[in-house]
């Protein structure tokens, strides 16, 4: 059976089990046992069609709450996380600072469940007050030698950049990435999703846990690190403002099993896409960045007009915001950092002239690009614990 009919006889579906608020009435046969929604699941035109249908089921804002809670729930049970597992501690092992011009760097590692440890660095300013905002950045899937995740040089201008304006920001690796590669941790796994995820929310209680403003905490990444910062915008209510960048789009699921391996997206009388996915982050600030060289070209048009919908529903369509370079490629490189170092100042209190100059082009020129080994958290001085778990099937879900 070919994907259009698939695809015809999943719509069919949708109608006779969801009524007007997009909830299940009930049990039907599936059409397929293949719940997974992966790349480009639909066309240009039905993700444009599937979202102009989902409209007209939330007309008021208590519509879309139900709807949006639909979502989470969604979410979590493809992951399975419908039970959070119980939170160990973090028992956070931190390198010693590294000072530069206007920041300072540590290397992190954390145990987000007994024995599975989360790597990454955590950027601060070296002169700071109160309470710091709170920004944790993932990555895409970047895995060229020298051009890796977390390390390459356009991942840590922006980590600086953010700490010189004022904030915490831990950069964490994606499971499988970085040294956790080294030591036997592989990307493609078929719940790399689950763990991703969970990863991510305990990143959330350790930058809180360093002290980082609760009423101040953002999630931004490129590509596969947009997906997780969507994710995680939407199923925790800690992320006050997110910026998914080159990544929220109407017909694409992403390409990889960490964003699209496990049935997240569809269930018997259920259907969900990116966008809704996104949305479920209002009203709370967000802001899309797009290009013209991947699938979010349609985004000024397609996804916002959806996305301002939502927001409008609470009266809040400002707070979600597109800045679109129709010229530009899939990434996180410099046109796109000058549209977020504005737009994370203004909503967590940072100091943007740290960051961008008086024209509008990003002043990034202080900032020192470490060798990827550096910034690694094991080292002579902090060995890889031996109860370390080193393989992802050495994972225990309490």
């Amino acid at each position: 059976m070919n994907k259009s009919i698939n695809l015809l006889i999943s719509g069919l579906l949708l109608l006779v089990v969801l009524p007007a608020n997009g909830q299940p009435a009930g049990k039907v046969e599936k059409a397929s046992t293949n719940m997974l929604c992966q790349g480009n699941y639909f066309t240009e035109q039905e993700g444009k069609a599937f979202l102009e249908t989902q409209r007209k089921t939330y007309t008021a804002q208590a519509d879309w709450k139900k709807r949006a809670e639909l979502i989470r729930e969604h979410i979590l049970k493809g992951v399975g996380l419908e039970k959070f597992p119980r939170k160990c501690k973090l028992n956070a092992i931190i390198g010693e600072k590294r000072l530069f011009d206007g920041y300072q760097v540590q290397n992190v590692a954390f145990e987000s469940l007994p024995g599975v440890y989360v790597t990454g660095s955590l950027y601060t300013p070296t002169v700071s007050k109160g309470k710091l905002p709170g920004i944790i950045s993932s990555h895409g899937h970047w895995s060229k030698p020298g051009d890796v995740g977390r390390y390459r040089p356009d991942a840590q201008k922006r980590f600086a950049a953010f700490a010189r304006m004022g904030a915490m920001v831990f950069a964490y690796d994606m499971v499988g990435y970085g040294q956790m590669e080294e030591f036997g941790w592989k990307h493609e796994h078929p719940e790399v999703l689950k763990l991703q995820l969970w990863n991510s929310i305990r990143c959330l209680d350790f930058i809180l846990e360093m002290g980082a403003d609760p009423e101040k905490i953002a999630c931004t990444g490129a590509s596969g690190g947009g997906t997780q910062t969507f994710l995680l915008a939407a199923v925790d209510q800690r992320v006050k403002v997110s910026v998914p960048v080159v990544m929220v789009s109407a017909h694409f699921f992403g390409g990889c099993v960490c964003e699209s391996g496990m049935p997240i997206h569809k269930d018997i009388g259920y259907q969900t896409n990116n966008v809704e996915i996104a949305a479920c982050a209002a009203p709370r600030p967000m802001l899309l960045v797009s290009d013209g060289g991947d699938w979010t070209k349609n985004n000024p048009v397609v996804e916002m007009s959806h996305l301002k919908y939502i927001y409008q529903l609470y009266g809040k369509a400002d707070l979600v915001q597109n800045v679109h370079l129709p010229n530009d490629k899939h990434g996180y490189d410099l046109h796109k950092r000058e549209a977020v170092y504005p737009f994370l100042a203004k909503y967590l209190g940072l100091d943007v002239t740290k960051a961008i100059n008086p024209d509008g082009t990003a002043k990034e020129e202080m900032i020192t690009i470490e060798d990827q080994k550096a910034l690694y958290p094991f080292d002579e001085k902090h060995p890889f614990p031996a109860s370390a778990i080193r393989t992802n099937d050495g994972v225990k879900w309490n």
